[in-house]
């Protein structure tokens, strides 16, 4: 199968979901925290194609992803580049600082560059002690396995978002 018929293929439930039709907001912001970059291109595309967020920000870090949320605290955005996420997709295994490093840090951010976000632990991991201890976190709101499909965007929008203000 070439590449752009399974992306065809892959996108076709998404647009013709009738529920992305009902949406009248996007969301402001999707954040992306993940080391690997095929995984966040592919993530990034899918999300794109679901128009169902304005901006789409990639860290290949959770440092660097920290330094994305601090800077909003600390700049204006009326720039319209620095916008808190509405929701995070946060990878569990990455270098230098992992997905539960990145939590711990997280925590310890003002309440402007919190904001209500959704963080959704999406990972290869199996582990069960992983869902186990994502449960237990309260910032963490679900835990999803990669890859991130129009499928799973659907489910997510759907569970944390349509019945929100974004959706009014």
């Amino acid at each position: 199968m070439k590449k752009g018929s399974l992306i065809n293929t892959l996108f076709h439930k998404c647009l013709f979901n009738p529920n992305w039709k009902t949406m009248k907001q996007k969301l402001n912001c999707v954040l992306l925290i993940d080391d690997d970059e095929p995984t966040t291109f592919l993530s990034s595309l899918f999300i794109e194609e679901a128009d169902c967020a304005e901006k789409i920000q990639i860290a290949d870090s959770g440092e660097k992803a920290l330094n994305y949320l601090k800077s909003i605290e600390e700049n204006s955005s009326a720039n319209g580049e620095l916008i808190t996420p509405d929701l995070i997709f946060l990878d569990i295994n990455m270098p230098a600082m992992d997905g539960w490093e990145f939590l711990e840090k997280y925590r310890q951010l003002g309440n402007k560059c919190k904001g209500n976000v959704i963080i959704i632990m999406l990972t290869t991991s199996l582990n069960p002690d992983d869902r186990m201890k994502a449960s237990q976190i309260p910032e963490i709101s679900g835990f999803e396995n990669k890859p991130l499909t129009p499928e799973l965007i659907d489910k997510v929008l759907n569970k944390y978002f349509y019945n929100k203000s974004i959706a009014a």
